[in-house]
């Protein structure tokens, strides 16, 4: 049977589904699955198995038959807990096949298939027996875990709010203003789940004190029902209330004795101790206006869910939150950061003042750049700008008539090779901009779709046509991760049980053809070092076409600091001007003891290397690359490997 796949195509800007065999859809969910990561969280799976030692013990005290029910078993982890602490049976559900496979094979490795039934179906659909103990309801069970608490905090965070809000900038004695419908606008009620941990307490100024909202309890039925909870709580310092932090913990037992908390790293008086996980993270949710507060004045949090959403609001109004600016829709909270990035901006406006002349025909290539709005107000004679997306192309219809220059700059949707001089009122363009961002860009190398647009524009373009940016470098960086090792390090052993089915299990999906690629994540939420000097590996010449032959780079660095290497970082640097770059990756030196400083607003590609090497330091250990450059895709195919002396 076969599946259709989405990819990003550099070569066109847009998705492309792919039909695949069934097989390549399963093997890029388990390359890219998690499971890895809760079985190198000790700290949850300790509490799981206290939480289920107890729950069978209590079950056992009332002199009860101990009958288990494991939803989303997974490896079978938690039901081989379960029979281990004293249960007569369990039925471990997993909806997922080759997950289900992998359970069954784990549970028979270690000796427990007379115990443990696995059974490859959604939950909703499976009809058993009376049970007395559900791992992960029914009146009358116990559960594991009992209880999970959301605790919230309001602080005010201009670090935060940016993700948010589009701020005024300053574009030489004139300011582009955000439409007051964006300023207004309520935004969305989606979830913005970050690793908390790395925004420091300096970021933020909390409002008010940690609240305990609400919580579940898992051995009762719950209500699908809309509700809200209202915490009270007075001002601790005066400011603005822009932004509540979230998290959650799960009381194993209904004594509470038992607790897995998510809080971040800076609430722990101990940091060490510390527990870092992936798969359960903290959240930010942004109010719908900020709101000036005094300090002693008396505020009530109140927090609204609906089968699908969460959001909060300083008063008990239910309305839930719902974007009428359309820019929540369009741009994303990485890219709100990006676009109020200061230094960023006066790097773009620096360029185009360097560039621009009073008789400039300028033509913008990206999704929703404020760039040729820049380009109009510092003076080009016609502004252009291609906008593939509908809903793009009326955000910056809102800027433009908020800033009356609605005539300012012209936009076009249209794509590049459909763009015609009767489009640009028969001139040609004698400077073309872009970020370049184009918003189905996963990887750092999806936004060459610029350099596609450029060659598809090459008929239009004046002879000596300025290219801003001119050129792209891709940069490479051998690293140890603090902790996103984890993700994809084979587990082995999990609390005295075999699980290496499942580990052989991911690497085969990891060999399976085209699943040993660069994946995206956000660095800045990952710490790592240095443990080479950041090399650039490839560049690609904007003032050229794109090349109709493929681009190869290959070459060996030492690895000059001492660790364990688990794979590479991967980033573009654009070159605006000869003097003017601007870094999607590292936006620091690497420090003297290997600490990266990750630009927070577009996702770095990582390549983890299938076994971490060691290196002492000294050089004598190095790192061999191979990159190779499709011009057919778009693509960027890599092979690295660490060469030991």
């Amino acid at each position: 049977m076969k599946t259709f796949c989405g990819r990003a195509n550099p070569t066109t800007g847009g998705l492309d589904w792919v039909e695949e065999s069934e097989e390549y859809d399963y093997h890029q969910e388990i390359a890219r699955s998690c499971y890895a990561d809760m079985l190198h969280d000790r700290d949850r799976n300790e509490k799981y198995y206290q939480g289920i030692r107890a729950a069978v013990s209590r079950v056992k005290a009332r002199g009860e038959r101990v009958v288990v029910l494991d939803i989303g078993t997974g490896t079978g982890l938690l039901s081989m807990m379960a029979v281990t602490a004293g249960a007569d049976f369990c039925y471990g559900i997993e909806v997922f096949k080759p997950m289900a496979k992998a359970a069954a094979s784990i549970v028979q490795k270690n000796g427990f298939s007379d115990k443990i039934k696995v059974i490859n179906k959604h939950s909703t659909e499976v009809t058993v027996g009376p049970v007395n103990l559900y791992v992960h309801k029914h009146e009358g069970c116990e559960a594991v875990p009992h209880r999970a608490t959301i605790y919230a905090q309001v602080v005010e965070s201009e670090h935060l709010w940016s993700w948010a809000q589009i701020r005024p900038v300053q574009v030489d004695d004139r300011t582009l203003h955000p439409p007051a419908a964006m300023k207004q606008c309520a935004g969305t009620p989606s979830v913005c789940d970050i690793q908390l941990s790395q925004v420091p307490p300096s970021a933020f100024t909390p409002i008010g004190p940690l609240c305990t909202m609400f919580s579940v309890d898992f051995s009762r039925m719950v209500s699908s029902a809309p509700c809200s909870y209202s915490c009270k709580f007075t001002v601790q310092a005066g400011g603005r209330a822009q932004v509540v932090l979230s998290w959650w913990d799960l009381d194993m037992d209904p004594s509470g004795s038992i607790v897995c908390s998510m809080a971040p790293k800076w609430t722990y008086s101990e940091p060490r101790e510390y527990p870092w996980r992936d798969h359960w993270m903290q959240s930010v949710y942004f109010l719908p206006t900020e709101r000036n507060v005094c300090e002693g004045e008396k505020l009530s949090l109140t927090v609204f869910h609906d089968d699908y959403s969460l959001w909060y609001n300083l008063d008990e109004r239910s309305t839930r939150p719902c974007c009428t600016c359309q820019t929540h829709l369009v741009w994303t909270r990485p890219r709100f950061g990006e676009l109020n990035d200061w230094q960023r901006t006066d790097s773009y406006l620096s360029a185009l003042r360097s560039v621009l002349r009073p008789d400039s025909v300028c033509l913008s290539v990206s999704d929703g750049s404020l760039l040729p709005i820049f380009a109009h107000m510092l003076g080009a004679k016609k502004v252009f700008s291609l906008e593939n997306s509908g809903m793009t192309k009326q955000v910056i219809e809102q800027f433009l008539e908020a800033n009356s220059i609605k005539n300012g700059v012209r936009l076009l949707a249209i794509r590049a090779e459909q763009l015609t001089a009767a489009d640009l009122e028969e001139e040609r363009i004698s400077v073309l901009i872009g970020e370049p961002y184009f918003s189905t860009s996963l990887l750092p190398w999806h936004s060459l779709f610029f350099w596609y647009c450029r060659t598809a524009l090459a008929r239009l373009l004046r002879p000596g046509a300025i290219i801003l940016p001119s050129s792209a470098t891709l940069y490479l960086l051998a690293v140890e991760f603090q902790d996103l090792w984890r993700i994809r390090a084979p587990c082995g052993t999990c609390e005295g049980f075999d699980v290496s089915p499942m580990d052989e299990m991911v690497q085969q999906s990891l060999d399976f053809r085209e699943s040993r690629e660069a994946e995206p994540h956000h660095l800045w939420e990952y710490p790592c070092r240095a443990l080479t000097k950041p090399h650039p590996v490839m560049t690609f010449d904007f003032q050229q076409c794109v090349p109709a032959q493929p681009i190869s780079s290959q070459g060996t660095l030492p690895l000059t600091g001492s660790g364990r290497c688990h794979g590479f970082a991967l980033w573009m640097e654009y070159n605006l001007t000869e003097d003017i770059t601007v870094s999607m990756g590292l936006t620091k030196p690497v420090g003297e003891e290997g600490e990266c400083v990750w630009s927070p607003h577009r996702k770095q590609g990582v390549y983890f290397l299938q076994t971490p090497s060691e290196s002492s330091g000294d050089g004598r250990t190095s790192m061999q690359y191979n990159l190779t450059f499709e011009p057919n895709t778009g693509d960027i195919k890599m092979d690295f490997s660490v060469i030991q002396p």
